[in-house]
């Protein structure tokens, strides 16, 4: 059980990649402190892993307030008496369109909650790591975006780049006090978003599988192994990388 006795929050768990972690950190040993918009499924998630003999606590909330982020990382230090590691998975994508086609309004979108989300993770989870002086690790969620221009969606592009430039910084700014930021480099996943997106455009599917290597998109608990190991002491010589888990997307 590599996260035995952790206390880690995760971002946008109601569904997908950050579901299928919650579950998997839990069976490792974490507390995991569970953070989404969505209450209802939290609360189930939450439960279904207390029922299944993991630790949970859910608190729903919206990564673009602050005041949101705050209260959970408050509840993880009160609740566990530290914050150890944290997944900050919480995502938004809109179909993608060309720049001038796109609207201001899901440009905004996007980068709230992709850019201002981490930032407002970080501002909070970094002061709670280092209150007593023993370190932790962060994960964030990029994409083949972040390293790579698709073609389409610029707002989505900037944001994951961001997110690389943002764990960078951090992991720069914190390694000396103990504190790991990695970020994930995530190609296309099997999620309730990325059926949203396909439903729209359909066409995008084909794209997507041939860019791996593999020729098929990673199930959701294969992007969550990749962060229980970051966030995990068998990562601790492991900061400031951008990791890809991309099926070969960006070696192609």
């Amino acid at each position: 059980m590599t996260l035995h006795g952790k206390t880690i929050m995760i971002t946008g768990c109601s569904s997908g990649i950050g579901a299928a972690a919650a579950r998997l950190f839990a069976a490792e040993g974490a507390n995991v402190v569970l953070m989404a918009r969505r209450e209802e499924r939290l609360r189930g998630l939450a439960e279904e892993i207390s029922k299944s003999g993991g630790t949970a606590v859910a608190v729903p909330g919206d990564v673009v307030r602050e005041d949101d982020v705050a209260h959970t990382v408050t509840t993880a230090v009160e609740r566990f008496g530290r914050l150890d590691g944290a997944f900050n998975n919480a995502g938004w994508a809109s179909v993608g369109r060309l720049l001038h086609e796109t609207d201001p309004a899901d440009f905004d979108r996007v980068m709230d909650v992709n850019v201002r989300g981490v930032w407002n993770c970080l501002r909070r989870q970094i002061p709670a790591m280092l209150a007593d002086g023993l370190g932790g690790s962060i994960v964030n969620t990029s994409s083949v975006a972040g390293v790579q221009a698709p073609g389409s969606g610029a707002p989505y592009v900037a944001a994951k780049h961001a997110v690389l430039g943002l764990t960078r910084a951090a992991a720069a700014e914190y390694g000396e006090r103990g504190i790991r930021v990695n970020a994930l480099v995530v190609g296309s996943v099997r999620t309730e978003l990325m059926e949203e997106v396909l439903d729209k455009a359909p066409e995008l599917e084909n794209r997507f599988v041939d860019r791996s290597i593999q020729k098929r998109m990673a199930a959701p608990n294969e992007i969550a192994e990749a962060a229980a190991w970051l966030c995990s002491g068998r990562a601790s010589f492991v900061t400031g990388t951008a990791m890809a888990v991309d099926g070969g997307w960006t070696a192609a």
